[in-house]
């Protein structure tokens, strides 16, 4: 991975894994009440998983809501999701609004990664991707499955997929159902990150089994990992209080 992605004062792709805590409010008071609570954090990144929003179908409250959080969360980067039902998220859109949602707040200049799901229509994940590159937003292209772990040749050619697609960065989560299946998703991290990608990329094992992906990515090339601040956004998030002590002594080690 040569390329490192710079947002706002963190470098994604250099050194420890950067840590990304998931905002999950359902109201604007929580969601306020949760900016406050993770500034007091060692985090890197947070992201606003707007799914779990109860007024997300609104844009003016979605803006609004998105302008108090940026407000408070200060210089630390912001990422901008919402995670649909078929890939573990809270709700379904329709195709015209997940486009509309997301062009609109990259037009905003309040966030500084979008997330696109690499299973939309083609032409809208090209759509996004040039909005928000046309605003100096940066793109996650994510694909999730919450049942399995596909082949290691599936999970390398959909990080590809996404590369090709423009995603800044590269992005798999996968459910184990046995521990070869975490093997698996490490040895398409490593060969995605040593063959293929000129960008970082985030992979990750998921549930139980799992969580010895999100401590490993420096060493075999995952350059994100989501941690939980109270309440975990998928399964197997560590506490972002531990996530940091094992990252930090698996960097010193490495």
């Amino acid at each position: 991975m040569e390329k490192i992605v710079k947002v706002k004062d963190v470098l994604i792709g250099e050194g420890a894994p950067k840590i990304c805590v998931p905002m999950v409010g359902e109201t604007l008071e929580q969601l306020k009440e949760e900016a406050a609570y993770l500034r007091t954090l060692d985090l890197d990144i947070v992201e606003w998983r707007v799914d779990f929003f109860e007024h997300v179908e609104d844009l003016e409250q979605v803006k609004a809501a998105l302008k108090e959080i940026r407000t408070m969360l200060g210089n630390i980067p912001l990422v901008f999701t919402f995670r649909s039902a078929r890939e573990g998220g809270e709700k379904e859109i329709s195709a015209a609004s997940y486009v509309e949602l997301n062009r609109t707040v990259a037009e905003t200049g309040q966030v500084d990664i979008i997330d696109v799901e690499l299973f939309n229509e083609e032409a809208d994940v090209k759509t996004l991707v040039e909005a928000a590159h046309q605003h100096k937003v940066y793109v996650i292209i994510s694909n999730h499955d919450f049942q399995k772990t596909p082949p290691k040749e599936e999970i390398v050619s959909r990080l590809r997929k996404a590369q090709e697609l423009g995603g800044d960065l590269p992005k798999i989560a996968v459910m184990p159902t046995n521990t070869a299946d975490v093997l698996t998703l490490l040895d398409a991290t490593r060969t995605m990150a040593e063959e293929h990608a000129d960008r970082p990329i985030i992979t990750m094992s998921m549930a139980g089994k799992g969580v010895v992906s999100r401590l490993t990515g420096e060493l075999f090339g995952s350059a994100l990992t989501f941690g939980a601040a109270k309440k975990a956004s998928a399964p197997g998030q560590i506490p972002v209080t531990e996530l940091r002590e094992i990252l930090t002594v698996l960097h010193h080690h490495s």
